[in-house]
């Protein structure tokens, strides 16, 4: 027998949905009206079609990897055009549906339709595909559909995500060239370390020449490098391993999170990142009508980093206190003292003392590369560079990341009743810091990398040549 879905009132007006079994549509709303409800919406239940599992969904592809969110970004403008043209939501999920790739967005989609045919709304259906569809989208939606301009939403929300998705290609793209240099960089002067040096210390060697000490410290690290050459691969992996390991606990991630705040240059560039992301992520929901505390607890999920969290959580508290948006927001934007911050900067100041302390002699009877230096001088060393690094630290901890422009401006908006686009504004002017910061950055690596690969050939250079200078004055002395 037929089944028919159908969403009534009852005398109370509450909504009732369910399913009704009837031979006609006719006979399932008289029995519907017979059981004391007014009908609103009522639809034949489509059977089962060629394709489908017995359960009554379509078999799903295989789908390997996520979805990226410039695929999201491309879905959410082609959904929001449809949406304008006027079309039912499932045709339209449909037909991007059926222009997907096999791909965990495709099966969304499907799963999605099945959904919104079942009864269910667009923003019910997506909030159980949430590896798909985020918290603040699914909460865009919602609003949208509450107030009537699901295809305005769509739009705002689709340039929300173009805009994120140009950012993050900004700064990636602009990480490619240094990165790339670095590792060309790495691999010559490994290649140089491995197959160069070791020729000239073997015939430093059959001379018997007394070496100066930048020729020895060249042949000791040339001679570890060969020896130890695993390292190279070993050590990143470990570094990377105990920082993901520290950011598995609370106090762990927020130090991490907060030394990366406050590293020169990096810092800044990640911060303001953030804050562009954030204020654009608040502006879009709040000028969507999503209720405040809701916005900034999505905004707060979404930061990625644990110190913004706790800032926009602060600010939530306050507000159901009664406060507004920009007195928190200034009060408890100064991170304060960590001390997980204050151990990864001891270590990164200390890390080459400590390294060059640690080095064991390379052969038997030979100094290592401390003992040559002082022990004493390297303890020093150990001590000044960890000064510097806590000093540096403790100067810088109370720098507030919401600076007086954020406050500012959200100040303004509360009073005018403008704050989504207040916040707008803030993410422009960050969005556009970003970008000058990063074409900074790019000027600056340049030349840092030319120096750096002049000082360490040079070096090199000057290290092998110094013994040989040495050799030909001994042979053109000798030959007198």
């Amino acid at each position: 027998m037929p089944q028919f879905q159908f969403e009534a009132m009852d005398a109370t007006g509450a909504e009732i949905r369910d399913v009704i079994e009837a031979q006609t549509e006719e006979e399932a709303q008289q029995t519907i009206r017979g059981m004391g409800y007014f009908v609103t919406r009522i639809s034949q239940k489509k059977s089962a079609e060629p394709g489908k599992t017995a359960g009554g969904k379509k078999k799903r592809p295989l789908a390997l990897g996520g979805t990226s969110s410039k695929q999201l970004a491309t879905f959410t403008r082609q959904l929001s055009i449809l949406q304008d043209a006027g079309l039912p939501i499932v045709r339209s999920l449909k037909i991007l549906e059926n222009q997907q790739k096999p791909s965990k967005l495709k099966n969304a989609l499907m799963d999605v339709t099945d959904e919104i045919e079942g009864g269910s709304t667009l923003s019910e259906g997506m909030g159980k595909c949430p590896k798909v569809f985020s918290r603040l989208y699914v909460n865009m939606i919602k609003a949208g559909e509450a107030g009537g301009a699901l295809e305005v939403i769509l739009r705002r929300l689709s340039e929300f995500l173009e805009r994120s998705e140009s950012l993050k290609k900004k700064v990636q793209g602009a990480m490619i060239y240094p990165i790339i240099v670095v590792l060309v960089a790495i691999l010559i002067l490994t290649f140089i370390m491995i197959w160069i040096v070791p020729v000239f210390s073997k015939m430093f060697d059959e001379f018997g020449l007394k070496l100066p000490v930048p020729t020895v410290l060249l042949v000791n690290a040339s001679t570890y490098i060969a020896t130890y050459w695993y390292l190279l691969f070993i050590v990143p992996i470990a570094v990377w391993l105990f920082i993901k390991l520290i950011r598995k606990f609370k106090q762990g991630r927020m130090g991490w999170d907060l030394f990366m705040l406050r590293f020169p240059i990096i810092g800044k560039l990640i911060e303001k990142n953030i804050m562009a992301r954030t204020t654009r992520t608040l502006g879009t929901l709040v000028a969507s009508g999503a209720p405040i505390l809701e916005g900034l607890n999505i905004t707060r999920e979404t930061s990625g980093n644990a110190m913004f969290e706790r800032l926009f959580a602060k600010v939530s508290d306050a507000i159901r206190d009664g406060e507004t948006i920009a007195k928190p927001l200034a009060q408890h934007s100064k991170p304060g003292f960590h001390p997980v911050a204050l151990f990864f900067w001891l270590m990164i100041s200390t890390f080459v003392p400590l390294v060059i302390t640690c080095l064991p002699r390379i052969k038997e009877g030979q100094k290592s590369v401390a003992e040559m230096v002082g022990m004493y001088n390297m303890v020093v060393a150990i001590l000044v560079c960890g000064t510097l690094g806590v000093l540096f630290y403790l100067m810088r901890m109370n720098e507030r990341v919401a600076d007086d422009l954020v406050v500012n401006m959200v100040d303004v908006g509360e009073e005018t009743g403008e704050l989504d686009t207040m916040l707008y504004k803030v993410a422009d002017v960050f969005d556009e810091e970003v970008t000058t910061l990063t074409d900074g950055l790019m000027k600056l690596i340049e030349p840092m990398l030319i120096v750096f690969l002049g000082v360490a050939v040079g070096f090199i250079v000057i290290s092998l040549f110094l013994p040989l200078i040495e050799l030909i004055q001994g042979l053109s002395g000798g030959s007198k």
